[in-house]
């Protein structure tokens, strides 16, 4: 059973709150988490405790040591997926904690 996904972060008022008061990064944050959530097997992404955005670096925090490792490994791969679905210029590292 699939969640709803989060359509309210589509609407012009909500992008305009979040320019206003400083948390658009926030919202990239659910949309790679979203991304994530459909990527990946629902066992490993249950796994990602969470998504950050903080100074242009994505950070995201898993709990699997295993997983952790395979997001460390593929590092540029996950960064490229992200900058090319979600622009290159938000983000220029990904940090795995």
């Amino acid at each position: 059973m699939k969640k709803k996904k989060r359509e309210y972060q589509s609407s012009e008022l909500v992008k305009s709150f979040a320019r206003i008061y400083g948390f658009e990064d926030k919202l990239v944050a659910f949309d790679i988490r979203d991304f994530l959530e459909d990527y990946l097997d629902e066992s490993l992404f249950n796994e990602i405790r969470s998504v950050n955005i903080e100074k242009g670096c994505i950070i995201i925090k898993i709990d699997s040591p295993l997983l952790k490792h395979d997001f460390q490994m593929r590092k540029s791969f996950y960064l490229k997926k992200f900058q090319d679905k979600f622009g290159a210029e938000k983000f220029n590292d990904l940090q795995i904690v």
